[in-house]
């Protein structure tokens, strides 16, 4: 067992999520190894279109595939593990307390590092810090 705490943006961005989701989210904070917040929850349609458009027609890196994110019904969240961005092991991390969690309370989820639920990271296009429900 750690001491990690939700911050108050976390617990925020919580708001609205799928309540299982938000049970595995809980449960893997208490037995993760690396320590994680809450980057995004539910987001809004335009907020979606704003992501879509980051790498397209928008400045920036594309950072989305879809228009159709489970993140608009709130049933997917990003996670980023505070040791940052670049830190590929600390996202493994976190996915094997996400996954132990979503096992033990028998909710079915994906990885965004791992579409295919191969238990292999893929290359290309992945988004390491999202985890939805599985429909």
């Amino acid at each position: 067992m750690n001491n990690f705490k939700f911050s108050q943006r976390s617990e925020n961005n919580l708001k609205g999520v799928n309540a299982n989701l938000v049970k595995v989210v809980r449960r893997a904070l208490e037995i993760t190894s690396v320590d994680f917040t809450v980057i995004e929850g539910v987001r809004t349609l335009a907020r979606q279109e704003q992501l879509y458009a980051q790498g397209r027609t928008a400045p920036g890196k594309i950072v989305t595939w879809t228009m159709k994110s489970k993140h608009i019904d709130g049933n997917a969240v990003d996670l980023l593990p505070v040791t940052g961005w670049d830190n590929l092991s600390s996202f493994k991390a976190v996915s094997k307390a996400m996954f132990q969690a979503a096992n033990e309370l028998g909710v079915k989820i994906i990885w965004g590092a791992d579409w295919n639920g191969n238990g292999i990271q893929e290359k290309g296009e992945t988004d390491s810090p999202h985890f939805e429900i599985s429909t």
